[in-house]
């Protein structure tokens, strides 16, 4: 009975693990200022994760995702931002100079984390954990260029992959916020 009861205890056990590993709540980060932001803060929200840079044809969504987060973040709506170099060079800044950048530029208030790189061989923990199913249970995806967006649920399980060249305030994405 005894060996029973502990065969099921570890099973609970394992099974909350692989559910854990299934969420963004298990990643501890650091913001664009070197402090630790811990994902577990999120939960009970929705999080729109970016890739962002300052020097592509696609930065002046900083300002669409900034309306965003100002009109939905009390709705259990939040958005980090991840910047990163990996395409074109784009976002060659330290993480100070991309701070001034997005507040004297865009007004950015939305969480930002330090820069990291979001394919190859040195890709950050989170970026593998939404692009590889193995990770995130629900599909395999490649970050094609900057601004590509993953849409993850208040238990931080991923939804969508969102195309970098889908605005922010895209009708079908205002929809995800608000269902």
């Amino acid at each position: 009975m005894i060996y029973l009861l502990s065969v099921l205890f570890l099973f609970n056990n394992l099974n909350s693990q692989i559910v854990m590993d299934n969420s963004i709540h298990q990643f501890v980060v650091n913001n664009i200022n070197g402090d630790s932001f811990d994902f577990s803060t999120l939960k009970g929200k929705k999080i729109m994760i970016v890739n962002t840079a300052s020097k592509c044809g696609l930065t002046p969504q900083y300002k669409k995702l900034q309306f965003l987060y100002q009109k939905y973040s009390d709705q259990k709506f939040t958005i980090i931002g991840f910047p990163s170099n990996n395409f074109l060079f784009q976002e060659p800044g330290s993480n100070e100079e991309i701070a001034a950048f997005c507040e004297s530029n865009y007004g950015v208030t939305f969480p930002m984390m330090s820069k990291i790189s979001v394919i190859g061989k040195d890709q950050h923990p989170v970026y593998q954990f939404l692009t590889k199913k193995e990770k995130n249970g629900v599909l395999d995806s490649k970050v094609t260029w900057n601004f590509q967006k993953y849409l993850l649920d208040e238990e931080g399980k991923l939804n969508k992959v969102i195309s970098p060249r889908t605005q922010p305030d895209d009708q079908s994405i205002i929809d995800w916020i608000l269902n």
